[in-house]
């Protein structure tokens, strides 16, 4: 359970918690302060205002630090407004996540990178085209020491995979907003671009908030799942002898589920309005400490998606889209996501966490 350190509002007494305390010196009621999902749920007038930035993504020139690597992040948040596709939490997922890596992580203003339909910026509507060209800006020229954030909230498909190199025989995809006319981004692509060029000394996090999202970075290793009820590295690299390591560098991946699952998209948790659960409870467990590690941070994850359940949460029936679009038959789809944790190399997940 979180806790957090407050004073009492009557006697000044220090307190520890999450939620309202009733002091045992004086027994008046405190709450704690709010929570950034809160304070930005709320509406805090600050956190809306977008980074200016040059209109072509891979022209952005962010300014590292003196002695140290530069801080980058491209977001985005996709609600395909307008469409039996529509979700409602997306777009919050977005601006709560840059929100977080601005106040909690340092993220230069000016160097994250936001894709969502409420932009003016022709260059960062979520298209495919406008996708694929902010992660090759993402990496564009990194080099040690820099800390790289891919944050994905929307739609997650799987297609089959001919070639191999798949274990289930299905890769995973992300769908932009034109992904009717355009397609989809396969896990293959999303894996060249974005991990393969990592050099030494260059870390990659993406949180990948999408259906289907298990191994959508198509890293070599996957740290238990629910299908084998234990925690250990699984060995993901493919059959086929393909490199889908990075080229020195660090990669790691929190997504919303398994392969062959749905993520929800909820106003259970939140009380306020919709968002990722994913996103919620990854931020949710940062902020009240309880993602000091890797492995904390995905047991958190986990544990506050299972007590929730979201039998109450949106979730769009993913598997009608899927036949839609792949020729083959139609998958079981396990109800309660079980977020999951990819890397490019098996470590330590008692390791601190940072970004």
């Amino acid at each position: 359970m979180a806790r957090r350190l407050v004073r009492c509002s009557s006697c000044h007494t220090e307190l520890q918690g999450p939620r309202a305390i009733s002091c045992a010196h004086c027994r008046c009621h405190t709450a704690p302060p709010p929570s950034y999902l809160q304070r930005f749920l709320h509406g805090r007038s600050h956190i809306h205002s977008l980074p200016s930035l040059q209109s072509d993504p891979l022209r952005y020139s962010p300014t590292p630090d003196q002695g140290q690597g530069s801080k980058k992040a491209v977001i985005c948040g996709i609600s395909y407004r307008n469409t039996k596709f529509e979700l409602d939490g997306c777009i919050n997922d977005a601006k709560c996540m840059k929100y977080l890596l601005q106040t909690k992580f340092e993220f230069p203003e000016s160097t994250i990178v936001m894709l969502t339909e409420e932009e003016t910026d022709r260059w960062k509507i979520p298209t495919k085209h406008n996708i694929r060209n902010a992660l090759r800006w993402l990496v564009q020229g990194c080099r040690s020491g820099d800390s790289l954030v891919f944050h994905f909230s929307g739609h997650g498909l799987q297609q089959r995979n001919y070639n191999g190199e798949e274990l289930d025989g299905y890769d995973e995809t992300i769908c932009p907003l034109d992904f009717k006319t355009q397609g989809v981004i396969v896990d293959d692509e999303i894996n060249e671009t974005i991990v393969r060029p990592l050099t030494h000394g260059v870390r990659l996090h993406a949180i990948m908030d999408a259906c289907h999202s298990g191994t959508v970075l198509d890293l070599p290793f996957l740290w238990g799942t629910a299908r084998y009820g234990c925690s250990k590295w699984e060995d993901h690299r493919p059959r086929t002898g393909t490199w889908k390591g990075t080229n020195g560098g660090e990669a790691f991946c929190f997504s919303g589920c398994d392969d062959s699952q749905s993520s929800a998209d909820t106003s259970v948790l939140s009380n306020v309005t919709s968002t990722g659960a994913m996103t919620f409870c990854f931020i949710q467990a940062i902020e009240y400490g309880d993602g000091n590690t890797y492995a904390s941070l995905l047991q958190n994850i986990r544990q506050n998606i299972h007590q929730k359940g979201f039998k109450k949460g949106k979730c769009v029936p993913i598997s009608a889209l899927m036949q839609m679009l792949l020729a083959s038959g139609s998958q079981k789809h396990v109800l309660i996501q079980e977020p999951q944790l990819s890397a490019s190399y098996m470590f330590d997940v008692n390791t601190l966490f940072r970004l």
